[in-house]
């Protein structure tokens, strides 16, 4: 299998700290590319016609694309043991994501748009998003991101990786100890440790 990938974007790093956590990383050659939604990679593009990162070529099937769809491809894959806590972890991941995806957009803004086009109004709303998932993470969901493994705790750890790598003053820890405690504790993982966010 192939992956195609860049160090910095927090959901490829999520898939690779799948592989790492359910022992298949010597099954996929890791394909870095440099690609963005301005300049897309060619080689990204012909595995997933939105030419966004990750994207997984498989010798039995159509590439697979998207996060959540490689990583529960890879669980199965491997046993099927970080989805078995049921609809919970898919919450929790699809609420990383959103953290993810708001903290991603951001970093274009900032990145890619000229600064005298950047919206300040737009920036905030993404913020909001990005401290608004980690007041509910802390309220809610501490029971669960203390409790077995699964795909929810992996997604949130990266998620709060990322905002700590691109956003550091973003603030997210104000507020949700509990949240804070568990990351200092989750970010020690070997696999999290082998998959820190870096620029190519």
């Amino acid at each position: 299998m192939k992956l195609y990938a860049a160090a910095a974007s927090p959901f490829v790093r999520k898939v690779m700290v799948v592989l790492h956590e359910t022992g298949q990383l010597d099954s996929v050659e890791i394909i870095p590319v440099v690609t963005s939604p301005v300049q897309p990679s060619g080689a990204v593009q012909a595995s997933n016609p939105l030419a966004k990162i990750p994207a997984l070529e498989r010798g039995d099937g159509p590439a697979l694309y998207d996060s959540r769809v490689i990583c529960a491809y890879l669980d199965q894959r491997a046993g099927g043991r970080l989805y078995n806590r049921g609809w919970e972890s898919k919450i929790l991941e699809a609420t990383a994501d959103g953290i993810m995806d708001a903290a991603v957009l951001m970093s274009y803004e900032k990145r890619l748009r000229p600064q005298d086009k950047q919206w300040d109004g737009w920036l905030d709303a993404q913020q909001d998003k990005v401290l608004g998932g980690c007041a509910a993470l802390n309220a809610r969901w501490m029971s669960h991101l203390q409790g077995p493994l699964d795909i929810g705790q992996i997604a949130v750890g990266c998620a709060l990786g990322y905002v700590d790598f691109r956003h550091p003053d973003a603030g997210w820890r104000n507020g949700n100890p509990a949240l804070a405690q568990w990351y200092a504790a989750f970010e020690s993982r070997p696999s999290m440790q082998a998959t820190q966010p870096r620029d190519a």
